[in-house]
């Protein structure tokens, strides 16, 4: 057991996100999307939501402060500039986690799949409001 270190973060988890190196992308997609699809490691999180999951590994992983965008999010097919509770969920603890505004950049559905190949790793959650998809490029400490 280790202290202070939310209970989501299974070692499995934790050792994927130790691994990644600056730049990679760490995918937290909701249940609905086709993770294993890429055939990169995915961590089940089927009884968390985006909140959860995304507090989670935020209290451990860095964001990218090199790069203009980066997180991205999937947009809502036909309506691109909706932001659901759990991208504005998002949006609020990475912005406290990283002490700066973070905002999460809408990206068309087709465009996320294809950027999704470019992950490292998959968090798949169990979160039920759609499109609650994100990349999450990881920074340095």
């Amino acid at each position: 057991m280790l202290k202070n270190i939310d209970p989501l973060l299974s070692g499995e988890l934790l050792k994927l996100l130790d691994e990644m190196g600056h730049g990679e992308l760490l995918a937290l997609v909701d249940r609905n999307f086709p993770a294993f699809r890429y055939g990169k490691p995915v961590v089940r999180l089927d009884g968390s939501d985006t909140e959860a999951a995304a507090t989670a590994i935020l209290s451990v992983f860095p964001i990218d402060s090199f790069v203009e965008s980066p997180v991205e999010r999937m947009q809502i097919d036909g309506r691109a500039d909706e932001v659901t509770e759990a991208v504005a969920t998002f949006g609020r603890i990475a912005t406290a986690a990283e002490k700066r505004e973070i905002t999460p950049v809408g990206v068309g559905r087709q465009e996320f799949y294809a950027l999704a190949g470019e992950a490292s790793a998959f968090v798949l959650t169990g979160e039920t409001i759609p499109y609650s998809c994100f990349l999450i490029r990881k920074g340095v400490v």
